[in-house]
């Protein structure tokens, strides 16, 4: 697999990363409020936990709004009022009509004084008594008095219709008189109904008791439970669900939300990551100006996200299932610990603002991110990434019973969301592939694992093999340049595993020319007799570059091939100059012909390197093994190489030097501490 690479020549700046994340992310984030889901009354929800991101009111059905306004419109009672003029002109008219036809006065009294009773209780007209009944069937309406501005309720029984009064006319007649005579009158002609439809009131009442019909139901509060996955779509559920849909369109339809939703997006996006850049700029500023951990980083931060977008618009993906662990897995494997859960932070921030239930995402993605920093404190095997998947589904479902007891205090509430638990197990799933994804980001980046690290430095490894076959006394030295590497490593907290991996391999380069070597050379047998001090400069110092050959056709991971070339640094092969300039102490010396390529050590461990390979070669040569001469050697190679600027590349501190002195030391008084001599048995 192809390693990624970042031109050297490249000088894009760390913000248009940051901004094209930024951009990315954006793209795939929810733009709408759209609702995604088909569902049909009476049959299961299909989809994972629907709860509402904002207050919206239960709308009624159109049929529930038809039912209550025919029930309106039946109860409705409408309203009349007194025509005050019908009653006099008519009495006036018949008591005209009958002086001309000269009708008898006890007739045309008798005639009057009931046209007065009556027109009092009122007549209503044929078509208006048919109005009544028509609207409500019970034959009630309002009557306006306008002396009073008030309305009654009344009766049809209580009044007249022109056929009622006419016959009340006829049965209270005196019987005196003659029933032939007073019907001839035609005292019908003057019976029109005095009680009228008020069209304009009706209507007004009419239409204040239509709008008082709620048009609502209720309310769902954001974050309220609306539906799991299984339960059956009831008829309120379903109300719910398209009250629901007819808010998200209402609310998607606005330009003005949609411009202001984009801005927010923008905003919490930009804080977020800009918050991340900053972090990297002040704490990690190697790994801020390292192109590909920032790009890395970035990918990973910017994957999860743009998989929850999605997962966000489509319904039926759970955000449960995306391992939100891998990222921090990652950054945490080939960057640090701190670094992984800022990171994951990051991650979880951005997400909740994308997913339904922000809180609860973020309540149960949090925990997880320290489960992976303090479950992959040293990865060196795969087992590790193992135990941690189980940690992290152990992590999941704690988390969310303890969640889900707390806020509905109801054990049955687990039982109908189990399916939670299936999301957790998917996602668990996921988690255990993340060595694979170690083992391509390795591939890809160029990183180096812990688990890589412990596989390098067994000494089974082909190269490691060879090493031993072809050059034995620069692998024992190797050997124990890499024991003296890892004690100081341990010592001022830097990397162990990368600092023995890398001296176990900083020699390979010896075995092109092994017998020019001292460790490998038998006593008194030396090829450099032969050679001029510029001819053994040359071969001493090309071992560097053949062991940077020799390590890329054995595909090591670059951190190892680092080790090979810093280990002498810009340094200069000591011996061969020394001995050359004192020969030759007039003469003009090409000091690059004696100095090493470099580059110089630029991290903690391959500093490290460099004073325990000096000082492990050099103690070989001590006269003497004594606390005081190995004290000595120590601090006069380190001081020296301090001297010649070697280190100045290098994080490390005086004190991390001094600490790194005092354990070369200590190991090197127990490697080469005094033996006692064995009595001989006396015969």
């Amino acid at each position: 697999m192809k390693k990624f690479n970042i031109k050297k020549g490249l000088n894009i700046p760390p913000l248009v990363f940051f901004v094209l994340a930024i951009l990315l992310i954006l793209k795939f984030a929810p733009h709408e409020s759209e609702f995604n889901y088909s569902f049909v009354e009476n049959k299961p929800w299909r989809y994972g936990l629907l709860q509402a991101t904002f207050d919206f009111p239960i709308s009624k059905s159109d049929d529930q709004i038809k039912k209550e306004r025919d029930s309106v419109t039946a109860a409705f009672q409408p309203y009349y009022q007194y025509n005050q003029s019908i009653a006099p002109a008519s009495i006036k008219h018949f008591q005209e009509d009958a002086h001309t036809h000269e009708i008898p006065d006890e007739y045309v009294n008798y005639v009057v004084k009931k046209l007065k009773e009556i027109y009092k209780t009122g007549i209503i007209s044929i078509e208006e008594y048919d109005r009544i009944t028509d609207t409500n069937g019970q034959k009630h309406f309002k009557l306006r008095d306008e002396n009073e501005n008030i309305a009654k309720v009344q009766s049809l029984t209580d009044i007249y219709t022109s056929k009622q009064a006419y016959q009340k006319i006829l049965k209270d007649m005196p019987a005196v008189m003659n029933p032939f005579e007073l019907r001839s009158l035609d005292f019908n002609n003057y019976l029109s109904g005095n009680i009228i439809y008020d069209a304009e009131m009706s209507q007004k009442v009419m239409e204040d008791a239509l709008q008082q019909i709620s048009l609502v139901q209720g309310m769902v509060q954001s974050g309220q439970k609306i539906i799991d996955r299984g339960e059956i779509v009831d008829s309120r559920t379903y109300s719910i669900l398209k009250s629901l849909e007819k808010a998200s369109g209402e609310r998607s339809l606005s330009e003005s939300s949609q411009l202001w939703l984009t801005i927010g997006q923008v905003i919490m996006v930009s804080i977020f990551m800009f918050s991340f850049m900053l972090y990297l700029y002040f704490f990690r500023p190697r790994e801020y100006a390292n192109k590909k951990n920032l790009i890395f980083m970035l990918l990973t931060i910017t994957t999860f996200c743009v998989l929850t977008g999605i997962a966000a618009d489509y319904k039926s993906v759970s955000v449960y299932v995306i391992p939100f662990a891998i990222p921090t897995i990652l950054i945490r494997t080939f960057i640090d610990s701190r670094t992984a859960m800022m990171s994951h932070i990051v991650t979880i921030l951005i997400c909740s603002l994308m997913v339904d239930f922000p809180v609860e995402f973020i309540l149960l993605q949090f925990p997880i991110g320290f489960i992976c920093i303090f479950g992959l404190k040293d990865l060196s095997e795969r087992s590790q990434l193992i135990r941690c998947s189980f940690l992290i589904l152990l992590g999941y479902i704690i988390v969310y019973v303890g969640f889900v007891l707390w806020q509905d205090r109801d054990i049955q509430v687990l039982l109908k969301n189990g399916k939670m638990f299936i999301y957790f197990g998917i996602n668990f799933i996921f988690v255990m592939f993340s060595y694979l994804l170690v083992y391509m980001c390795e591939k890809v980046f160029g990183f180096i694992s812990g688990v890589s690290m412990v596989e390098l430095s067994n000494i089974n490894k082909p190269l490691l093999l060879k090493l031993s076959e072809t050059a034995p006394g620069t692998f024992q030295h190797s050997m124990q340049v890499a024991n003296l590497a890892a004690a100081a490593a341990v010592k001022i907290g830097a990397n162990a595993s990368l600092a023995r991996t890398g001296a176990l391999y900083h020699d390979v380069g010896k075995m092109k020319n092994p017998e020019y070597f001292t460790e490998n050379q038998s006593p008194g047998q030396s090829p450099h007799k032969n050679l001029s001090y510029l001819e053994s400069a040359r071969i001493i110092i090309g071992h560097v570059e053949e062991g940077e050959k020799i390590a890329k056709s054995y595909n090591l991971p670059q951190q190892i091939i680092d080790f090979i070339l810093t280990h002498h640094g810009k340094g200069k092969a000591r011996f061969f100059y020394n001995s050359y300039k004192n020969e030759h102490p007039d003469e003009e010396i090409d000091e690059s012909a004696f100095t090493y390529p470099g580059p110089n050590p630029f991290s903690k461990e391959t500093a490290i390197l460099m004073m325990a390979d000096t000082v492990e070669a050099a103690s070989r040569s001590l006269p003497e093994y004594s606390e005081e001469s190995i004290s000595s050697l120590v601090n006069k190679l380190i001081d020296f190489q301090l001297q010649e600027g070697l280190l100045k590349n290098t994080p490390l501190t005086f004190k991390d030097i001094e600490k790194i002195k005092g354990v070369f030391i200590e190991k090197l008084i127990t490697i080469y501490h005094t033996r006692i001599s064995y009595p001989e048995l006396n015969k």
